[in-house]
């Protein structure tokens, strides 16, 4: 049962902003790369954001460069998405897992409950 937990999720209008939370207790993530996926209504569940396991590096999909931005903080044992200048095509379930890297496609964590996160006037 190596799964993560998201949290943060919520509706929130055009060009506002939230923050997601990736945490699990009884597994340390400090030693894991760790990437945020989505998947919106009728599409496919795609990658948005990695992170290395000590933090110093960073990718992001192309729809989100310049408004999402990844970070950890390894003593909280929680990793970070904060989400600014939302739009509606952002509006999807949230979910982060463990990679094998950031450069992989190698997901090592089952998939959780996910974090809703709704964009809408």
């Amino acid at each position: 049962q190596l799964q993560l937990v998201e949290s943060g999720g919520g509706l929130v209008q055009p060009g506002g902003s939230l923050r997601l939370s990736c945490a699990a207790s009884g597994l340390r993530l400090d030693i894991y790369s760790i990437g945020w996926f989505r998947q919106a209504p009728g599409k496919e569940r795609e990658g948005v954001s990695c992170i290395s396991s000590s933090g110093g590096s960073t990718n992001y999909a192309d729809s989100v460069k310049g408004r999402f931005t990844i970070s950890r903080d390894n003593a909280k044992n929680t990793v970070y998405l904060q989400m600014n200048s939302l739009k509606p095509e952002d509006t999807a379930i949230y979910y982060c897992a463990i990679k094998g890297g950031c450069g992989s496609n190698l997901r090592l964590s089952s998939w959780g409950q996910g974090t809703q996160v709704t964009v809408s006037s």
